[in-house]
């Protein structure tokens, strides 16, 4: 039987038609539906040394020890290791000289009753590429997208056997294994913003390119790496915190683009609604940033999160052009402040209508999506001719103003979008929803990011002038960007 098209109920047989495959299933919050799948295939006795589903929170605590928050990725990894442990200790003098053991576990938080909760889990298999081998681990965080418990439960329950087989089957080829998570189920039923691949035969793996494999793949429209380059998960991350966010290419970090966050952060942890011990801060890359001639360039790609976390920040890689959606998303973790932060040309793009005629309010429904629940945009001033400058270069100067102040700068101030927009321009301004950076860097605002990426390239004298020190320390050290 070929690996190849094969339906959900056949790639539950072909395991369970495996002698050498044999492990257990642990469930919880979506009934049991992946080791229904592997029963109703027929021949699960082959395969199935156990299923259980610890429910009750004392029950899932006393097997598995305390985790804090039960849909959790402590709480899968605990699931896994103490399964795995059991068939070790149990099976191994038994049959583990021709056994692959296999600890496949879910913690999910399904549809409630009320139908007013985020519909998410982790999910996660343990197993051995060779009998008696190391175990590897594979761990998806996934989101429900469907509006029906039940439906939920039969996704789950195609996501578990995908990927349980496609653990054993199609692991040597990631790009393989990604596309095959959704096989029989679809994108519009379930979304895996997170994967993670352990273990030694997966060294050569970069779980930083497979995540963002899942975004050029559409699995998910999002992927979020923490200051040290690990891949998170957003709700974990982002779980009762404030939230700011600068947008760009970082191509590389520029001192104007650190200055532009550095002095967000300050402002913004000045309100009073705001605990700056409690706050995370990250530059985001869209996938159009990373875009070259219609593919991603991985390398690229790498060593842009290098030179952010050399900055000592985390990174949000979304497709999300518009801000709206990346409010909207941020929305969906955050119950806190958000602070987006910007320079005036964005600030300018954004009162731009053509972006918003997909909706059927237009810019007004956009911005009731963007300025929802305690968003505030922070923008940058921007010295006056690199503001005409850049409007020129990309051919968005029409309808978009800017008077000279005394400081020669564009603000908030006195930027003067469209003249059909400005009444809502104010209306933002007046209702706090919009705020000027103060006691900025004047030195760095002229710097215009495509001529210090061109200086970069050809190691121009003075070149690291335009850098903060420690993204021109990594960028000597491994030879980014050298033309």
């Amino acid at each position: 039987m070929s690996s190849e098209n094969l339906s959900v109920e056949e790639k539950a047989l072909r395991i369970n038609l495996d002698p050498s495959k044999y492990g257990t299933f642990a469930e919880i919050g979506a009934g049991q539906e992946v080791a229904r799948n592997f029963f109703q295939a027929g021949g699960a006795a082959g395969t199935v040394a156990k299923t259980m589903s610890a429910y009750d929170m004392k029950f899932s605590d006393a097997i598995y020890g305390d985790a804090g928050r039960y849909v959790s990725r402590k709480r899968l990894v605990q699931m896994m290791a103490h399964e795995y442990s059991l068939l070790e200790e149990r099976l191994s003098e038994a049959r583990g000289a021709t056994t692959h053991f296999f600890a496949f576990a879910n913690t999910v938080s399904a549809l409630n009753y009320q139908k007013n909760n985020e519909c998410h889990g982790w999910m996660g298999i343990r197993f051995q590429l060779d009998p008696q081998g190391p175990f590897h681990d594979v761990i998806l965080h996934v989101r429900m997208l469907d509006r029906e418990n039940r439906l939920q439960q039969e996704a789950i329950g195609m996501l578990g056997v995908n990927l349980v087989f496609g653990a054993f089957h199609k692991t040597k080829n990631p790009d393989d294994f990604i596309a095959s998570l959704v096989d029989g189920i679809g994108l519009d039923r379930i979304e895996v913003d997170m994967i993670e691949f352990n273990g030694p035969d997966f060294e050569r793996f970069d779980n930083r390119i497979l995540c963002l494999k899942l975004t050029e793949r559409g699995l998910t429209q999002a992927i979020m790496f923490d200051e040290n380059g690990f891949v998170v998960q957003a709700a974990e991350k982002l779980y009762k915190k404030s939230c700011l966010i600068e947008r760009g290419s970082f191509r590389p970090v520029t001192q104007v683009n650190l200055d532009m966050l550095e002095t967000a952060k300050t402002q913004f942890a000045q309100r009073e609604d705001v605990n700056e011990n409690e706050l995370e801060v990250f530059m985001e890359l869209t996938l159009g940033n990373l875009l070259n001639e219609g593919d991603v360039n991985h390398e690229d790609f790498i060593s842009r999160i290098e030179v952010i976390n050399s900055c000592g920040y985390g990174v949000l890689v979304s497709n999300y052009f518009e801000y709206f959606k990346l409010s909207s998303y941020l929305r969906r973790h955050v119950r806190n402040p958000i602070g987006l932060v910007m320079g005036l040309n964005n600030l300018a793009d954004i009162f731009k209508e053509e972006y918003y005629q997909c909706l059927d309010g237009g810019i007004l429904e956009a911005f009731g999506v963007l300025f929802k629940d305690n968003v505030k945009i922070y923008a940058y001033p921007i010295d006056h001719e690199n503001f005409e400058r850049y409007r020129k270069q990309i051919g968005r100067g029409d309808n978009v103003e800017a008077e000279i102040n005394e400081d020669g700068l564009v603000t908030v101030e006195n930027l003067m979008v469209a003249q059909n927009l400005r009444n809502l321009y104010k209306y933002v301004r007046e209702n706090g929803f919009l705020e000027d950076l103060k006691n900025c860097n004047r030195t760095h605002m002229r710097l215009f990011s495509r001529d210090v990426f061109q200086r970069v390239r050809d190691r121009s004298e003075n070149w690291k002038e335009c850098l903060p020190e420690c993204v021109a320390h990594l960028i000597e050290e491994k030879k980014l960007w050298k033309g």
